[in-house]
């Protein structure tokens, strides 16, 4: 199989990312166990790998009764540190400093972000500061900095939004094409750890289904590492296994 792949794509890849790909069999879609199993095997950088995970829902995101959006806390984290901005005035702005925030303000973060300022992560915003930060919904919006009630990110319990960002609380949405992809922790988490990431992604999509999807929702979920091929796995069976998980 790696030498039809090599054929067809003579130059893209090295000889490390065929070798991988041999290791794969063609068409298989694999149990959750197997992929996970097999990731280790396949993943090959000498760098602490960043695992990703794809799912090809049966959604149509043109329409806006069928976008997929939300969050959920992964229980292990994504191995990635956040830097966060809390916009929030008075006793709120103390708590969120106490519970953690990397910077706290109203206006004046805000006149910071209006010159240029983006050096955060994730904002986190009290309801009463929403009107103030519609002045740089502009640049924030198309970074996807922009703070949603519906992903927690304006809230009065600044404390609890602080609180899931720094565990692993992360965002996802369908593309146009409609997939999600999400990063799921690193290769240095271990099988264990990143399945169990995994599983609780999946089954907070699962929960997401729009009621009027029609058909196969998950279509195709494709696990990767950084540098490696992408993994098939079995949608039946993760299906299953989110169910009891």
């Amino acid at each position: 199989m790696a030498d039809v792949v090599k054929k067809k794509r003579l130059g893209t890849h090295g000889k490390k990312y065929y070798e991988s790909i041999a290791k794969l069999q063609q068409g298989k879609k694999y149990s959750v166990e197997e992929a996970f199993s097999l990731l280790g095997q396949i993943s090959f950088a000498k760098f602490d790998e960043t695992i990703d995970v794809s799912f090809n829902l049966g959604v149509d995101p043109k329409h806006s009764e069928q976008m997929v959006r939300g969050a959920v806390v992964l229980p292990h984290g994504t191995g990635k540190s956040v830097r966060l901005v809390v916009l929030a005035k008075g006793d709120k702005a103390k708590e969120a400093s106490v519970a953690g925030a990397d910077h706290v303000g109203a206006e004046d973060i805000i006149e910071k972000i209006s010159g240029g300022w983006l050096e955060f992560d994730k904002v986190i915003a009290t309801p009463d500061m929403m009107v103030a930060v519609s002045k740089v919904a502009k640049i924030l919006g198309p970074k996807g900095l922009m703070p949603n009630p519906k992903l927690g990110t304006v809230t009065p319990d600044v404390t609890k939004a602080i609180k899931e960002q720094k565990l692993g609380k992360v965002e996802y949405r369908t593309e146009k094409a409609g997939i999600v992809h999400v990063a799921i922790g690193k290769k240095s988490f271990g099988n264990d750890k990143l399945k169990e990431n995994f599983l609780t992604l999946a089954m907070a999509l699962i929960k997401a289904k729009p009621p009027t999807s029609k058909g196969t929702y998950l279509k195709n979920i494709t696990l990767s590492a950084t540098m490696s091929p992408g993994i098939s796995i079995d949608t039946s069976n993760v299906m299953a296994q989110a169910a009891v998980h």
